[in-house]
């Protein structure tokens, strides 16, 4: 059929290349799964078959632009440029025509993605499947099963997959099995199935066989996820770099976005949370991330609020609110960043905010907070809904919650969020205080505590909406020479002295004390030099720099005359020696940087935050390495940021607790 608006011109050269093209682009994009590949030659075929003035590879070719998954082009002027291909070629077509059927589809899937309604993409699905085409039905069930990735969808979603492996067992297109399995595996995970592994496995075992790039980057995204629920983050980190690089390869603009989610989920369970802040800030900022994703800006205002910048957590949180938190698009992101949303809530106390997202919430309790193509997992949904009771002031609930969030999460086989689970139990019924919750509190409080050891994570802090009574036990920590000696509830360790140990120390001794970094830094973590808060630093000139050496130097070669003599009575000598020897070593990590320069940590925030926090965290792997028990409590009551603290663990629940906004039970 020809158009005016096309310009014919019949050149057999510019057809025969445009055939060429497209034949290319399919074969890369079906069968090897090369999306930046598949695109370069599905763009030229265009423009050739629009040189040559045919309307079928036209729309062949502005079909193929759209690539193999709904919403590839993220930048909206190359959105913009593929739609319009796709709806000039449409004009060109016979509207009953085949092809012409598929572009009403993917045009469909594009705008259903965006809206969140896919009514009218399954009502075309629908007129396919009537049609017979089995190739035009696979590509259709795969768009319109794109569009259902939200929780509410599990059911049908589901049963797209299904009827897409069905039909691949006709196309005879090894892509199309693929993409089959691959969208049933991810359903099954994403629904809690208790055979989503197998699910995993056959769609591992097929992609084997038939190589694929872009389900082979769907295959490394899950395996990151895998690796987090089994609590090996270390393996889990590399991993995702791994996976960055395939999905590069592959050509798939989710590959930053997905790499984000990685890494956040993995200093999540680090209790690394406000180190991720400035990465993810930068993604949520991104023209590269799904035009619906809110996840990131969920994670900017958990790793804001953890770093202590209420500020910022506050108005990460009102940007997801907006005029009402249910107009967020209920996509495939959706649960995380609800998730985000109430961990945010508690930190800042925002209790209103908790009990509407609490309701959302609700009705999707059974599921795992999963992201997009099953690529994260933040454990059970009831968790989240357990961490909202609690923000509220309704421990009751909290534990109802938190105990089906414990069961869950072990049948998800995600031991951080078992570890998790258990310590916000514990909190739970601490706060709750009835008969017998103090014995499960202490006891969930130590299973959770050496969970979290052994897998080397960080417990969650107490929501500060929780109205948690005062601390009943804290640490101790007191120099003895070169050493120092933490004691917690009747256990003790010796770890070697610096200048972590020392930050350690002094938020040690001011429990529930908020501690500016920079004073810290600015102080080395000495605990006699801590200045009061908002002083002026003190540091130390040249020339008492230099002073302080020389006397230093003296020292030590004292000290080595000394135990090369062993005379009587000089044992005692040589230590106090070493004592003000010590005490020098202290003065001068205190006030001097790189080079033996004076320190400067004036207006300098951030450099601060970050240098204490590694400090602050080596320390702490030293304090596990020699007692893992103690090395769990600190890890659960030391918080890092621009402001640190060390609030100890709490038990009793206060007299008259906080009525909640609303019963939440309705």
């Amino acid at each position: 059929m020809s158009s005016p608006h096309l310009a014919v011109r019949t050149t057999s050269a510019s057809s025969s290349d445009a055939d060429l093209h497209l034949a290319r682009g399919a074969d890369l994009l079906h069968r090897h799964g090369d999306l930046a590949g598949a695109r370069a030659c599905f763009e030229r075929a265009y423009h050739l078959a629009h040189a040559a003035g045919e309307p079928e590879l036209l729309a062949a070719a502005a079909l193929g632009e759209g690539g193999l998954w709904v919403h590839e082009r993220r930048r909206a002027a190359d959105a913009a440029r593929v739609v319009e291909h796709q709806e000039f070629a449409l004009a060109q077509l016979d509207p009953s025509s085949p092809v012409a059927l598929r572009l009403r589809v993917r045009l469909a899937a594009e705008a259903a993605y965006r809206s969140g309604d896919p009514g009218a993409v399954l009502a075309l699905v629908d007129q396919i499947r009537r049609r017979g085409d089995p190739h035009a039905v696979a590509h259709a069930l795969s768009l319109a099963h794109h569009c259902l990735l939200g929780p509410q969808h599990a059911p049908a979603r589901l049963a797209l997959a299904e009827e897409l492996l069905r039909v691949a067992a006709r196309t005879h297109r090894p892509g199309d099995v693929l993409i089959g399995l691959l969208w049933r595996a991810v359903d099954l995970f994403l629904s809690g199935n208790r055979h989503a592994d197998r699910g995993y496995a056959e769609l591992v075992d097929a992609e084997r066989s038939h190589p694929h790039a872009a389900a082979h980057y769907v295959i490394m995204a899950i395996r990151v996820m895998l690796s987090i629920r089994a609590g090996r983050l270390s393996d889990a980190e590399e991993l995702a770099l791994a996976c960055l690089r395939c999905g590069d390869a592959a050509g798939d603009e989710d590959a930053t976005g997905w790499y984000g989610a990685h890494l956040f989920a993995i200093r999540w369970y680090q209790g690394r949370a406000a180190e991720a802040g400035v990465g993810v800030a930068e993604i949520a900022g991104s023209p590269m991330l799904s035009a619906v994703d809110h996840a990131f800006v969920a994670a900017q205002a958990v790793a804001s609020a953890v770093a202590g910048d209420r500020r910022q957590a506050r108005g990460a949180l009102a940007r997801l609110c907006g005029r009402d938190l249910g107009g967020l698009p209920r996509s495939s992101s959706w649960l995380p960043a609800l998730c985000g949303v109430v961990e945010t809530a508690a930190l800042l106390g925002e209790r209103d905010t908790a009990a509407r997202a609490y309701r959302l919430l609700r009705p999707f309790g059974h599921l795992p907070a999963m992201g997009s193509l099953a690529i994260v997992c933040f454990g059970s949904v009831e968790q989240v809904l357990g961490v909202a009771a609690l923000t509220i002031g309704d421990p009751d609930l909290a534990v109802a919650h938190l105990r089906c969030a414990v069961a869950q999460n072990e049948a998800l086989g995600h031991w951080p969020a078992v570890a998790f689970a258990k310590a916000r139990l514990a909190q739970a019924l601490a706060v709750r205080g009835d008969p017998g919750d103090e014995a499960s509190c202490e006891r969930l409080a130590a299973e959770s505590a050496a969970e979290a050891a052994a897998m080397g994570i960080a417990l969650p802090r107490v929501p500060s909406g929780s109205a948690a009574p005062p601390p009943i036990r804290g640490a101790e920590c007191t120099r003895q020479g070169r050493r120092w000696r933490i004691a917690v509830n009747g256990r003790f360790a010796l770890v070697d002295d610096s200048v972590g140990l020392r930050y350690l120390a002094t938020l040690i001794a001011n429990p529930g004390v908020d501690v500016p970094a920079l004073q810290l830094a600015a102080s080395g973590g000495s605990p006699r030099r801590q200045a009061p808060a908002g002083a002026p630093q003190q540091v130390l000139d040249q020339q008492a720099i230099t002073q302080y050496r020389t006397r230093l130097q003296g020292l030590r070669e004292q000290i080595e005359q000394i135990e090369q003599a062993e005379a009587l009575g000089s044992a005692d000598r040589a230590d106090l020696l070493r004592s003000e020897a010590e005490w020098l070593v202290d003065e001068l990590q205190a006030q001097t940087g790189l080079g033996g320069r004076p320190r400067q940590f004036a207006d300098d925030g951030e450099r601060a935050r970050i240098a204490v926090g590694k400090a602050i965290r080596r320390a702490l792997r030293r304090v596990a390495a020699a007692d893992p028990v103690i090395g769990a409590e600190l890890r659960d009551a030391v918080q890092t940021g621009m402001l640190c603290c060390y609030r100890p663990r709490y038990q009793s629940q206060p007299s008259n607790p906080p009525h909640p906004p609303g019963d939440l039970r309705r």
